[in-house]
């Protein structure tokens, strides 16, 4: 049994020969193969080739295809850079949509030709085609709708607009939707196992607001995508998403990728079958910082945990992207201990 019958396996519930193991690797991959984030950014062939490396370094369960998380706000329009060689790609904090009238300005959304998205779709097809049949394939298809509506806003703006005009919030909404969907849609083309999106910002707003504005929308999202496609699909949340796990598991994502300050004995007493859960050792304080002893103690500790508490669809992971310069050989530990369970 391969890496990628394994991870199918653990999602569907089957009892794997051990445990299925997929850390968010991204600019990871890139540091540890000494080439700088601009060329992993913006050359397919290079990204490419970080990621084979990972495979045939590491040999993981699972490879992520992913640059960063503004790869839809820059088709939209959102003017993009680095603010430093180490620090990924990112937008401007204040957004390009301020009135009715700068929605109505973004162009229909297009993947095959707008912004970075066609070299992403490149990129995530080459992939598939070299490691489609060993393994467990994601393709990151960036942010959900709100989160996105954040990028094309600014932070703040949006979450005012939600107390002073959620018609106009429920607008940026829908443009976002449509952007998110075809982006979506495009890289389940590619042929990958899973499907990822990010939703983060969507926490900062509490769960009642969470539940009237980005949940409707995950929703529509997922629950077109599973009309358009049969891949799992997969919805993270970074930080402390307890409050809101029962809105996630309600979204119609197979998956819900859990980040560390979540305890995981309650995130499976909260969303029972309706979805597997990924995750979830701190990428930080146990896998950059920590030793590899530690890290294997922190490993066996939530396996333990996981099988106490019955939960059967489960894949290991960091709770979220793992730090661009974490030690190789606490890497190393991370997989040995998931192997020797």
């Amino acid at each position: 049994m391969n890496s990628r019958e394994i991870v199918f396996r653990a999602l569907r519930g089957e009892a794997p020969p051990r445990p299925a193991c997929g850390p968010l690797a991204t600019h990871f991959c890139a540091v540890d193969a000494g080439v700088s984030l601009r060329e992993f950014t913006f050359n397919p062939d290079i990204h490419v080739q970080c990621l084979l490396r990972y495979f045939e370094k590491y040999h993981p369960d699972v490879v992520w295809v992913s640059a960063d998380t503004w790869v839809t706000a820059e088709s939209m329009g959102v003017p993009v850079d680095f603010p430093g060689e180490d620090l990924p790609l990112s937008g401007l904090p204040q957004g390009i949509i301020k009135s009715a009238q700068d929605i109505e300005s973004i162009p229909a959304p297009d993947p095959y030709s707008q912004g970075r998205q066609p070299l992403m779709l490149e990129v995530l097809s080459r992939i598939v085609k070299a490691l489609g049949k060993e393994a467990f394939v994601v393709g990151c298809f960036d942010q959900s709708p709100f989160s996105l509506a954040c990028q094309v806003c600014g932070v703040e703006n949006l979450l005012i607009k939600t107390i002073e005009d959620p018609a106009f919030v429920e607008a940026v909404l829908d443009k976002c939707s449509e952007y998110v969907l075809a982006y979506a849609e495009a890289m389940a083309g590619c042929g990958p196992d899973m499907l990822s999106t990010g939703d983060s910002p969507a926490a900062l707003m509490g769960r009642e607001k969470y539940s009237a504005f980005a949940s409707p929308a995950e929703r529509l999202v997922f629950l077109a995508l599973k009309e358009r496609t049969e891949i799992f699909l997969s919805l993270h949340i970074c930080g402390d998403s307890t409050p809101i796990l029962g809105r996630m598991a309600g979204s119609g994502a197979h998956v819900l990728e859990i980040d560390h300050p979540v305890n995981l004995g309650k995130a499976h007493e909260i969303v029972g079958d309706k979805a597997a859960l990924w995750g979830n050792i701190d990428p930080v304080s146990v896998l950059l910082q920590g030793e590899p002893e530690g890290i294997q103690a922190s490993v066996r500790q939530l396996l333990s945990e996981v099988k106490d508490v019955g939960c059967r669809r489960f894949v290991l992971s960091s709770g979220c992207t793992l730090a661009p310069h974490t030690p190789p050989e606490n890497l190393q530990a991370f997989f040995a201990a998931s192997r020797r369970w």
